[in-house]
């Protein structure tokens, strides 16, 4: 109704393109950190699982549908009492949160991406807001939160 069959199929072909360059493109930096990476030393504690409270409608989509979501997040971030900052640059606000994979991402403005194991798909769920907008490319979409 309206054109929502069409945009659906637009969606939908766009997350195939997109799911299919990301299968060709293995080594992207939204990997698991490896035994070589300086990352891969740290010890963290197991993250307990919490269930999805929201109802099945409002829950984030499956791989299969969407191959990642971002969210801007301008205030600094607390996990466990302490305010995370880059590794790289120390920047410790205004960050884009990236689910991608049922793992979250942190991306600072100075495009230093890092992997944040204490959060998860549940937790990115409870603290997102609505999506407003699809975006083929991660470019565009960062593009569009002004990064």
């Amino acid at each position: 109704m309206f054109g929502r069959k069409r945009a659906i199929q637009e969606l939908h072909d766009i997350q195939q393109t997109t799911w299919e360059w990301l299968q060709a493109h293995p080594d992207l930096p939204l990997q698991t950190p490896t035994a070589d990476s300086p990352s891969a030393g740290t010890v963290t504690a197991p993250v307990a699982e919490v269930d999805d409270f929201l109802p099945p409608d409002l829950r984030v989509p499956s791989r299969e549908e969407i191959t990642g979501m971002m969210m801007p997040y301008d205030k600094p971030l607390v996990i466990d009492g302490e305010v995370q900052s880059c590794p790289q640059c120390g920047a410790y606000r205004d960050w884009v949160l990236l689910s991608v994979r049922d793992e979250v991402w942190l991306r600072c403005r100075a495009s230093h991406e890092t992997p944040e194991p204490r959060l998860d798909a549940a937790w990115y769920n409870r603290n997102s807001g609505p999506m407003d907008r699809w975006h083929p490319t991660l470019e565009d979409g960062l593009k569009h939160l002004g990064h």
